[in-house]
């Protein structure tokens, strides 16, 4: 029970119609053995929403987890430097950093409290949080046009400041960080080829790397807490639950709505399957008396997604 604050802080976020909306979908599996006794668990996430990182829009928010480590104690945020949530980028795209009836700085130590208990250490706790902070400081690096065409530098010393928080907070080289967020390396099989990239290209692999760190943490945290909770990796028979998302219709869908609306569909039609049309083909069978089931088949919606003719996964993969 107590990995579901710590999987809330870091997967869930306020959307305009939930202020506690998961942005994974999750598979608890409970696990037994062939006497049929429990022996382990396990939980397996899906499809966290990346983007949610990088971009919100009113009056959505980002993760918990930002809101409560810019509510820390104060000897925490002058550790890692942290401020008011209005003063980060990946923060302040939204007017909203407040939820009603929602202490953050209560929340912060409760989810410390619950990351004990599940077996995350202090110095673990540290690292997390330390990660968290890099991305918001990271989050602030802007970019100006360098002298050279299509080439980029850390704009001013606000920026170099951020810079240097992230690099220590993430205890990488400062030098090597900007490189690696202004400059774009292509390998091939004679060489590798460094490119300079202009200010939207080092925006962009900024972003991507925020991304990417955010994603790794998550995926880190679910390890520990399976760990924690004990999976039985020899274990053939399990009982699953299934949470994911439900369909999403917002003024602009980003791809990751897309995904999960496709997976909806595609839970939508494993139902209608089992529950309409093999059970109906099953009463034709035995020649029971029946009527017709009335149901919408959203099978042409999946051919539009899937069939070769169109296919639109094919074409997503072009931009």
């Amino acid at each position: 029970m107590q990995s579901n604050p710590v999987l809330e802080a870091f997967g869930n976020a306020k959307t305009v119609r939930n202020n506690n909306s998961s942005r994974f979908g999750k598979f608890v599996e409970i696990q037994f053995d062939k006497k049929g006794r429990i022996s382990g668990a396990a939980i397996r996430t899906y499809l966290l929403e990346r983007s949610r990182v990088c971009q919100i829009s009113d009056p959505e928010r980002n993760y918990h987890c930002f809101y409560l480590l810019c509510a820390a104690p104060p000897q925490e945020r002058e550790r890692y430097k942290l401020g008011n949530p209005k003063s980060f980028h990946y923060l302040n795209q939204s007017n909203c950093y407040e939820l009603a009836g929602v202490n953050d700085a209560h929340d912060y130590l409760a989810t410390k409290r619950a990351m004990d208990i599940v077996g995350i250490g202090e110095q673990e706790q540290d690292a997390i949080f330390r990660v968290v902070a890099a991305i918001l400081h990271l989050g602030n690096i802007e970019f100006a046009k360098g002298e050279e065409s299509d080439s980029s530098f850390v704009k001013d010393e606000e920026s170099k400041f951020h810079l240097h928080m992230t690099a220590e907070l993430l205890m990488c080289d400062p030098n090597a960080l900007e490189d690696a967020l202004c400059k774009r390396m292509m390998v091939t099989p004679e060489e590798v080829i460094k490119r300079s990239l202009d200010p939207h290209g080092a925006t962009v692999s900024r972003d991507g790397l925020a991304k990417t760190i955010y994603s790794r943490l998550f995926d880190w945290l679910v390890d520990k807490i399976n760990v924690s909770i004990g999976q039985d990796p020899c274990s053939k028979y399990l009982i699953g639950v299934l949470d994911i998302y439900g369909f999403e219709s917002f003024q602009t869908n980003s791809f990751e709505q897309f995904c999960i609306n496709y997976t909806n569909e595609k839970l939508q039609q494993h139902f209608n399957q089992h529950v309409f049309k093999m059970e109906q083909e099953e009463y034709v069978k035995e020649e029971i008396d029946w009527s017709y089931i009335e149901f919408v088949d959203n099978q042409d919606v999946l051919d539009l997604i899937e069939k070769v003719q169109f296919f639109l996964l094919n074409f997503a993969h072009e931009f």
